[in-house]
């Protein structure tokens, strides 16, 4: 068998498709069963801070150190249909989670997450 550190990309297509309850329940067994996930499509802030919140119920010292999260700056979609219509879109980006203890952020900025991933 193959040793190694698993990721998965999940699409925008997918995400979309699911409802915040059960997106938040995906990141999170997975990210527990040790893997890295990069979602095409951010999460909003309600589901992050959803996840957060499930993530502190189930850290345990033994078992679950919780998640590292990091996304890209929120960015704001100001085109003139949207300030006219008083309608502008926040567009969530790019998300990278991880176990804690494996996933530590070295630098993030505007276009750039840089991370370091260790072997569990």
């Amino acid at each position: 068998m193959m040793k190694g550190i698993q990721m998965d990309l999940i699409s925008e297509d997918k995400l979309d498709g699911m409802t915040s309850m059960e997106k938040v329940r995906l990141i999170l067994d997975e990210v527990r069963n040790g893997k890295i996930l990069i979602l095409e499509k951010g999460l909003t802030p309600n589901e992050q801070t959803k996840l957060i919140e499930l993530t502190m119920t189930e850290i345990a010292p033994d078992d679950f150190s919780g998640i590292e999260i990091e996304s890209y700056p929120v960015k704001h979609d100001n085109n003139i249909l949207g300030k006219l219509f008083g309608k502008n879109t926040v567009k969530t980006r790019l998300t990278v989670i991880g176990p804690a203890d494996q996933l530590k952020t070295i630098k993030k900025d505007r276009d750039l997450i840089s991370a370091l991933v260790s072997a569990p």
